[in-house]
């Protein structure tokens, strides 16, 4: 299973997923995403002595962090859908070209804090760490307890690729503010995820149509996909509604700017009833009209499975999407994503910008017997040969900007490549309410399905959802978060 939707009984593990590792932000667990809970296999050894921390070495140019060159390392690495060869394969190897004299211990496994709450609570705790699946460690909680190491020294390290540059100039816009932690960065975030509609290019192509970047070119379009006999748009109303709720978001975001999305995390007065919003709420809906009421009662599996089939034309959903149906995928069907349309002429971004985000997310702990390793390995992983081979591996993108040019793609990841390259700096943030307010959520939820199903107006759903807000906000019993970027 991929990040994405789930089941009704499955909403621990959904939730987790679903949050991309964007939600640690001030506080809170981060997440994994894409195929990282997939499945793999586990061979996690016992906890060992507890030896004393590396005393370092000659800091370099070379070696900007001080790594003692004889000094072991251990790398845990959660074991699903990504697998582990891109680290047995790719990054560790790449550490010992580095520190030829340092062993470097792996270890995979599918229960990361099954096999690691027991070693922190010991002081027996590795270098490196996969923090992914359905059994995470709780970053938020490790933060607050001093477990984990603050990342700032590595971003401000000279790159491996061109040392003039630091590190933090070589990602994706949002890859560091992704990891933040009391704002201050404990996660590095590597595996790049793009938010948008989906469509099968190959259809699109023998068709003659071509992917709206406006909504009358929406609606448009909507015509003449009805008029062959496939739904034009739909999502599953049954257990992600979130997922249209999402192309709400992004398009409010687009008309107003990020600052919205800012303003909404922060409950700020009056938010869901800017013009912003109710302009992309009322966009929306009338893409709505254009879904079959039964998809209200489907799951996302089902809804995904009808566009294998060609009866979907566009599809909300994030860029795991094609990893997730790989199994139900015609060999001729051919995943690409579109941006959400522009809304108005004046909106503030252009059609180009998408919602990407960073997951996947990696620590080193604080009281790890060689904590300069571990920046070392983050350092390699985010070097373009350490992301190409991740990529070559997994056959995922990173958050490393170029890394993956000219690399033999699959369609979905040419894709999101190419989207990511039109986006440049027109980044559409992530919303951290979704982790912070669940009662929230899940009203955004109802009201997202009840918009687009076409039981209330726009005007009607901003209402309903500032309403949920003003409640949250004046309920003295939920702890309130704030995010400044």
């Amino acid at each position: 299973m991929s990040y994405s939707a789930g089941t009704p009984g499955d909403i621990t593990r959904r939730q987790m997923l679903r949050r991309i590792g964007l939600t640690a932000l001030v506080a809170g667990p981060a997440a994994g995403l894409l195929s990282a809970c997939a499945t793999g296999g586990s061979n996690a050894p016992a906890a060992t002595t507890s030896a004393a921390p590396s005393s370092g070495g000659a800091v370099s140019a070379a070696n900007p962090f001080g790594v003692a060159a004889d000094a072991p390392l251990e790398v845990v690495i959660f074991k699903g859908g990504l697998g582990d060869s891109y680290a047995t394969d790719v990054h560790e190897p790449l550490y010992k070209k580095t520190f030829p004299q340092a062993t470097v211990k792996h270890v995979a496994t599918q229960q990361i804090a099954q096999t690691l709450q027991p070693r922190f609570a010991s002081g027996d705790v590795p270098d490196i760490i996969a923090n992914s699946g359905t059994d995470l460690m709780d970053t938020g909680a490790l933060q607050q307890e001093g477990q984990l190491q603050d990342l700032t020294e590595l971003w401000d390290a000279p790159s491996i690729d061109d040392p003039s540059k630091k590190v933090r100039d070589t990602v994706a816009p949002g890859t560091i503010e992704s990891g933040l932690i009391d704002e201050k960065p404990y996660l590095m975030n590597y595996v790049f995820s793009a938010y948008g509609l989906w469509y099968d290019s190959a259809l699109f192509e023998k068709n003659g149509w071509t992917p709206p970047k406006t909504f009358e070119e929406f609606k448009a379009l909507a015509e003449k996909i009805k008029a062959a006999g496939i739904t034009p748009f739909a999502y599953a109303g049954k257990n992600a509604s979130y997922y249209a709720f999402w192309m709400i978001l992004i398009s409010a975001a687009k008309i107003e700017g990020n600052q919205l999305l800012i303003d909404i995390d922060n409950l700020e007065d009056g938010v869901w009833k800017r013009d912003s919003v109710k302009q992309s709420a009322a966009a929306w809906a009338e893409i709505g009209k254009y879904m079959d009421k039964s998809f209200e009662g489907l799951i996302h599996t089902e809804v995904q499975t009808r566009q294998n089939q060609g009866k979907v034309a566009l599809y909300p959903s994030g860029s795991w999407l094609e990893n997730e149906q790989k199994s139900q995928t015609p060999k001729d069907f051919k995943y690409a994503l579109t941006p959400t349309p522009s809304v108005t002429a004046a909106d503030k971004m252009p059609f180009e910008a998408i919602r990407a985000a960073a997951g996947e997310a990696y620590i080193v702990p604080s009281k790890a017997k060689n904590p300069k390793g571990g920046l070392e390995y983050l350092r390699i992983m985010l070097s373009k040969e350490g992301a190409r081979g991740f990529t070559e591996k997994s056959g995922n993108i990173t958050v490393v900007t170029g890394a993956a040019d000219g690399l033999d793609l699959s369609p979905g990841n040419a894709s999101l490549s190419a989207a990511q390259t039109a986006a440049g700096q027109n980044i559409v943030t992530f919303s951290s309410f979704e982790n912070w307010y669940k009662e929230l959520e899940t009203e955004l939820r109802k009201q997202t399905n009840a918009l687009m199903f076409g039981r209330i107006s726009a005007d009607q759903f901003c209402d309903n959802m500032q309403k949920a807000a003003d409640k949250t906000k004046s309920d003295s019993s939920i702890t309130k978060q704030k995010r400044a970027v």
